[in-house]
């Protein structure tokens, strides 16, 4: 019964908390995963201490990533990606480059090592998926030219943040050497194929024959998704690596795009969880210690990152208005960036320091980025009413 009550409680103070903060934060047009982490800075150990079990909120909150990744998953369709790709892989590619080598530099100058300062500038080549599609409006979103680009742009970082999870897996294995290291990333071809062949000569017939039950096909996604995840979990992968896997494998499935929406909100609810968790990771100490570098880090992202984009998408032909709303809509780092910091420490490659270091500049370019975007361009929460869009 105690342990009940911990649970109840726990969720209890994480979403009326929440949902108090929310409302503060969209009358002042600020983004909610940025309460979200403060309200888990506040309520953590490193604040008020009222939360009683993080190691609780934080387990259930991995389910809030491991849907994330099979949503963006399901986003890459074959034909889409490739129109996309095509447009914006040099884009993607050389801004990533540009951001890596800034932040690998910063965090060499502050101090870090090599290794923290590689696990840095990997964590800042992304842009938030989250605050650039939900200040993107709906209009803009799907029927305009600047929401095809920075949707394929927010895909390829997606891509690529997936290879940096491997990666970061892969450094820590190598620490202590074995042939038998190897095994999870031989392993992921096949599980590849394993997962592409199931779903077209299985998933997808059950789903299409018992399209019309929506608690069946709810129930059969989450079953796939969690499986996948599971197996990936149990080859030495990652259960996020399964998720996205499992993501792309139905993306090619005719109501893939209804499979989408229908999760979006529980997606939403763990994912409430998981900034909680970051912002629980706070205490004033360990802020302190990192709050220059951060600073200087999330300073520097917030200036370069729109520079960047306006360069390299005038040189693929995009004009200057054009190039500078897309810069600024990316101009942030990523909630992938704090998946990174948190899978660094877990695996050994980086102390708490530079932990921090990436979770408060990730939060400082949210804060930045999202003023940013809701004083210039249309957006659902756009502080002029000229220029609120939903």
């Amino acid at each position: 019964m105690e342990h009940d009550f911990v649970i109840q409680y726990s969720i209890f103070l994480v979403y009326f908390g929440a949902a108090l903060l929310a409302t503060v934060a969209l009358f002042t047009r600020q983004a909610l995963p940025v309460v979200y982490i403060l309200l888990g800075a506040l309520v953590g150990p490193g604040g008020f201490q009222v939360l009683p079990d993080l190691q609780l909120v934080e387990q259930i909150s991995n389910i809030g990533i491991v849907f994330l990744l099979f949503l963006l998953g399901l986003d890459l369709y074959p034909q889409k990606l490739i129109n996309l790709f095509r447009s914006v892989s040099f884009v993607a590619t050389a801004s990533s480059i540009i951001f890596f080598l800034a932040a690998f530099a910063i965090t060499i100058a502050f101090g870090f090592t090599f290794i923290e300062a590689v696990v840095v500038g990997i964590a800042s080549m992304f842009s938030s998926t989250i605050i650039g599609l939900k200040l993107l409006p709906t209009t803009v979103l799907h029927h305009r030219h600047i929401g095809e680009l920075v949707i394929g742009v927010l895909l390829l970082q997606d891509v690529l943040a997936l290879f940096a999870i491997v990666f970061l897996q892969g450094l820590a294995l190598s620490v202590h050497f074995q042939w038998v290291s190897l095994l999870p990333i031989l392993l992921l071809p096949i599980f590849v194929v394993f997962a592409f062949l199931l779903e077209r000569f299985f998933i997808r017939r059950l789903l299409m024959k018992f399209e019309q039950i929506q608690e069946y096909v709810f129930i059969v996604t989450i079953g796939w998704c969690l499986g996948l995840s599971q197996l990936a979990d149990f080859i030495g992968l990652t259960f996020e690596i399964g998720a996205f896997i499992a993501g792309v494998a139905l993306a090619a499935s005719p109501i893939s795009r209804y499979i989408a929406n229908y999760l979006r909100p529980i997606r939403d609810f763990f994912m409430v969880l998981f900034f909680v968790s970051v912002g629980a990771h706070f205490n004033m100490q360990s802020t302190a210690a990192v709050i220059v570098p951060a600073i200087a880090m999330a300073v520097a992202m917030l200036a370069l990152k729109p520079v960047t984009f306006k360069y390299l998408l005038g040189r693929i032909s995009e004009s200057k208005e054009t190039s500078w709303e897309v810069g600024f809509r990316l101009g942030q780092l990523s909630e992938f960036s704090i998946l990174l910091a948190l899978l660094a420490v877990t695996f050994g490659e980086v102390g708490n320091n530079a932990a921090n270091l990436i979770i408060l500049a990730t939060v400082l370019t949210f804060i930045g980025s999202s003023y940013l975007v809701v004083f210039r361009y249309p957006s659902p929460v756009a502080v002029s009413e000229r220029l609120r869009r939903d």
